[in-house]
């Protein structure tokens, strides 16, 4: 075990975590309002309406994949009799079929962003930097999967796992992970990479987007008047402000 294996796998996730956690909190206390995907439907909502529902629902499967791969030990499947064999196949099926889903949805997305003018001039910086990475992130999960499928596996739940939930312990197991194959080496890196750049995206909304749809914020979109006759103004006068209106 050298030096750069204990950099990368048992202080990097610490301080990625570091980013994720403080740059949250900075977000919060200076861009509250900014919690949101500056959704672009109105621009154009059929390509939206089947890849985001592909991207969204796909990468929930993806996230539950991974907490049940992650932080369930083997001994607990085998205790309630789910043989090694009947867990790959269906972690293999299940998250390739999730994975291929959100990468397809991704797909449209970004076809989407690329076509619509309104919507390609609204990405931002952060856009261009998360967009490769979350692309990439994808392509090496699906690649680790797709591993599987040889004659001898490499069964991560007694390397990867051990090192994930070793982190919690603050005691990270560094061997497990510097011996996995360089697929899922690849995965971990560019997934903590994400994560660093997680509160500087338009990705910070799923903190509070189950939250935001409980209490919609004040949206000014027209005028209580503006059925009337425009009135006529003294000089130097400032007209009334628009009304505040609910989404």
């Amino acid at each position: 075990m050298n030096h750069l294996h204990i950099a990368l796998w048992g202080v990097l996730p610490y301080l990625v975590l570091t980013v994720l956690v403080a740059g949250t909190a900075w977000r919060y206390r200076y861009d509250r309002f900014g919690f949101t995907t500056r959704s672009s439907q109105l621009h154009e909502h059929r390509l939206l309406s089947i890849g985001g529902p592909l991207f969204h629902y796909g990468l929930l499967f993806v996230a539950a994949g991974h907490v049940i791969g992650l932080l369930v030990p083997e001994s607990f499947t085998e205790r309630v009799h789910v043989h090694e064999r009947l867990y790959h196949a269906n972690a293999l099926i299940v998250g390739g079929t999730a994975g291929l889903a959100t990468l397809a949805g991704l797909a449209i997305l970004l076809h989407r962003r690329l076509r619509v003018p309104a919507v390609r001039a609204a990405t931002s910086r952060s856009d261009r930097a998360v967009y490769p990475i979350l692309v990439c992130v994808l392509l090496a999960g699906l690649t680790a999967t797709a591993t599987t499928l040889r004659p001898h596996p490499y069964d991560y739940r007694l390397g990867v796992s051990l090192w994930f939930r070793s982190l919690f312990t603050l005691d990270p197991n560094v061997p497990a992970m510097a011996h996995a194959p360089l697929a899922y080496q690849v995965h971990a890196l560019l997934a903590m990479a994400l994560f660093a750049l997680w509160p500087f995206s338009r990705l910070v909304h799923a903190f509070t987007a189950p939250l935001g749809y409980l209490a919609r914020p004040y949206v000014v979109y027209r005028s209580r008047g503006t059925r009337r006759a425009p009135t006529a103004h003294r000089p130097g006068q400032q007209p009334a402000p628009p009304a505040a209106v609910r989404r």
